[in-house]
C-alpha cells in the first residue's frame, strides 16, 4: 500500500469512528458498564419505600428469667379431713334396693348413722412476696385446708398459716416462719402488659415441682364467670393443675399475674389459661395484711351488660355502659337517686365501656369518698353524686347478667305449689314455666323458675296484666326478670 492509499484508509477510519460516535454517545452503557450521565431534564423521584413492620424481640433463652424466679416460687401443699354420714358397709348411699334394703333398715335402727372420715390432699403454688414470709396463692389453693405445708425450691419446708382469704378474686395470703434467707419475687405492673408479650409461667403442675413454661398474653381483661371482680388475663403459656397459685412474669422477671385458672375439656392445658393481674394482687395482699379481710366500696346497684336489644328498647346510641337492673334499698345509689333502667356511662371520670368494668372501680373506690357518675336516663344525660360506703358483709354483688330473650316462653301465675317448686318467697309477678327448644330464649338461658315481673317497664302481678302488657306491647318488649333475687332486663324481640 502506498502513501496516499493509507492516508485514504486512515481518514475513512476516522469519519466511521466519528459517526459512531455521534450516533452512540456512551455506547458501553447499553450493556451496564457504565454510569448513565446526569440529564437536564427533572425525573420524577422514587416512590418511597414501605414502613417497616418492627421486628418482635424474640429471646434465645427463658433461662436467666427462669433461674431468678425459680427460689422465690413454692409448692403449697394442703390436707383437710372430710367428715361424712353413712351406714357401716353401706358407705353414705342405702344398698341396691334402696332405703327398703332390710340390711339399711336393720343397720339405721340399731347403729343409726355413723361418721366417716378421710383425708383429703391437694397441691398448688405460690409465691414469695416479702422476706417476713409472706406468701400470695389463690383462695381455692387453701380453701378448708386444716394444714398447709410450703415447700421452697431447696426442699425445706414449714407449716404455714393463713392471713386471710378473699374469694371473689380467689387470693389468699399465707405467712411461713421465716428464715431469713428467703429470695422474693419483684411485683410489676400488669397494665403496662399488652396481647402479644411475652411471658412465663412457674408452678408445680400435676406436683412437678419448679416446671417453667413460656407462652404470650393472648388477651386482656377477660370476664370468665368467676365472680363480680373478673378481669383477668389470658395466656398460652401452658398452665395446668398444680399451677394455680404460681406466678406469671414477663421477660424482665417481674411478677405481672397469679395463675388461677384454665379452659380445658380434658383437665389438661389446651392453651387457655387465666390469671389474676397483679395490680389487683397488690391491693387484695395489702389489705389482708392488715386487716385479715377486703374492704371494698359499695354503690348498691346490679348491673348487666348492653347488648344491641337493650340498646334499641332504651333509646340509646351505643351498646356501652352498665345498665342498672337492680337497686338495693337505702343503699348510696338509692340515696344519690339511680333508678333501674339507668345507664352508667362514667365513674369517677372513669368511662365505662362494659358492665364488668363497674364493679372492680366501685370496690377499689375509698369508704366515704363522693364520686361522680355520668348516667343516661331515658335518652338524656344526667350528673349524679355519689358517697361510696362500704360493701355489707352478706351483699350479694351482682356482676353482669344476661342480655336478650325471644318470646318462647311459657308463664303461669306463682301458686304455692310454683312457689315450692322454684323456691320462691316473693308471689309477685308471673314465673316462667317452660321454654322452647331451639328458641332465642333457649339459647341465652332463660329457664323455668325466672320470675317476670315487669313488661316495658310496667310491673305486672298475674298472668292476666302479663297478657295485656304484651298486647299494647310492640315488636320488641323488654321484660325485667328475677332470679334467685337477681334482676336483669332481657328484651324480647316478635
Amino acid at each position: 500500500m502506498n502513501r496516499k492509499q493509507a492516508f485514504i484508509s486512515a481518514f475513512v477510519a476516522v469519519v466511521l469512528v466519528a459517526g459512531c460516535a455521534a450516533a452512540f454517545p456512551n455506547p458501553l452503557r447499553y450493556f451496564g458498564w457504565s454510569k448513565t450521565e446526569p440529564q437536564a431534564t427533572a425525573v420524577a423521584p422514587p416512590p418511597a419505600p414501605a414502613q417497616a413492620l418492627p421486628v418482635a424481640q424474640v429471646p434465645l433463652s427463658f433461662a436467666a428469667i427462669a433461674n431468678a424466679a425459680r427460689p422465690t416460687v413454692v409448692n403449697v401443699s394442703t390436707t383437710q379431713t372430710v367428715q361424712t354420714q353413712g351406714l357401716p358397709g353401706f358407705g353414705m348411699q342405702p344398698g341396691p334396693f334402696g332405703e327398703q334394703d332390710p340390711f339399711f333398715q336393720f343397720f339405721r335402727h340399731f347403729f343409726g348413722p355413723m361418721p366417716r372420715s378421710f383425708t383429703r390432699r391437694a397441691l398448688g403454688s405460690g409465691v414469695i412476696i416479702s422476706k417476713d414470709g409472706y406468701i400470695a396463692t389463690n383462695a381455692h389453693v387453701v380453701k378448708g385446708a386444716d394444714k398447709i405445708v410450703v415447700k421452697l425450691e431447696d426442699n425445706r419446708e414449714f407449716e404455714a398459716k393463713v392471713v386471710g382469704v378473699d374469694e371473689k378474686t380467689d387470693v389468699a395470703l399465707l405467712k411461713i416462719k421465716s428464715p431469713g434467707d428467703l429470695a422474693v419475687a419483684t411485683l410489676g405492673d400488669s397494665d403496662s402488659l399488652h396481647v402479644g408479650d411475652w411471658v412465663v409461667a412457674i408452678g408445680n403442675p400435676f406436683g412437678l415441682s419448679e416446671t417453667v413454661t413460656a407462652g404470650i398474653v393472648s388477651a386482656k381483661g377477660r370476664v370468665i364467670g368467676e365472680g363480680p371482680y373478673d378481669d383477668f388475663i389470658q395466656t398460652d403459656a401452658s398452665i395446668n393443675p398444680g399451677n394455680s397459685g404460681g406466678p406469671l412474669l414477663n421477660l424482665e422477671g417481674q411478677v405481672v399475674g397469679i395463675n388461677t385458672a384454665i379452659y380445658s375439656q380434658s383437665g389438661g392445658s389446651i392453651g387457655i389459661g387465666f390469671a389474676i393481674p397483679v395490680n389487683a394482687v397488690k391491693n387484695v395482699v395489702e389489705q389482708l395484711k392488715s386487716h385479715g379481710k377486703v374492704i371494698r366500696g359499695w354503690l348498691g346497684v346490679a348491673v348487666q351488660e348492653v347488648t344491641p336489644g337493650l340498646a334499641r328498647s332504651f333509646g340509646l346510641k351505643q351498646t356501652q355502659g352498665a345498665l342498672v337492673s337492680d337497686v338495693t334499698p337505702d343503699s348510696p345509689a338509692a340515696r344519690a337517686g339511680l333508678k333501674r333502667g339507668d345507664v352508667i356511662a362514667a365513674y369517677d371520670g372513669h368511662d365505662i365501656q362494659a358492665a364488668h368494668q363497674l364493679p372492680a372501680l366501685v370496690a377499689a373506690t375509698a369508704i366515704g369518698k363522693t364520686v361522680t357518675l355520668k348516667v343516661v336516663r331515658n335518652g338524656e344525660s344526667q350528673t349524679l353524686s355519689v358517697t361510696i360506703a362500704e360493701m355489707p358483709a352478706q351483699v350479694a354483688t351482682s356482676g353482669p347478667s344476661p342480655g336478650a330473650a325471644d318470646l318462647g316462653v311459657t308463664v303461669s301465675n306463682i301458686t304455692p305449689d310454683l312457689a315450692r317448686r322454684f323456691a320462691l318467697n316473693d308471689t309477685t309477678g308471673v314465673v316462667v314455666t317452660g321454654v322452647a327448644d331451639g328458641s332465642a330464649a333457649s339459647d341465652v338461658g332463660l329457664q323455668p323458675g325466672d320470675v317476670i315481673r315487669e313488661v316495658d317497664r310496667k310491673p305486672v302481678h298475674n298472668v292476666a296484666e302479663y297478657d295485656q302488657a304484651l298486647a299494647h306491647a310492640s315488636d320488641r318488649v323488654l321484660f325485667l326478670v328475677d332470679r334467685q333475687g337477681q334482676r336483669f332486663f332481657v328484651a324480647l324481640g316478635r
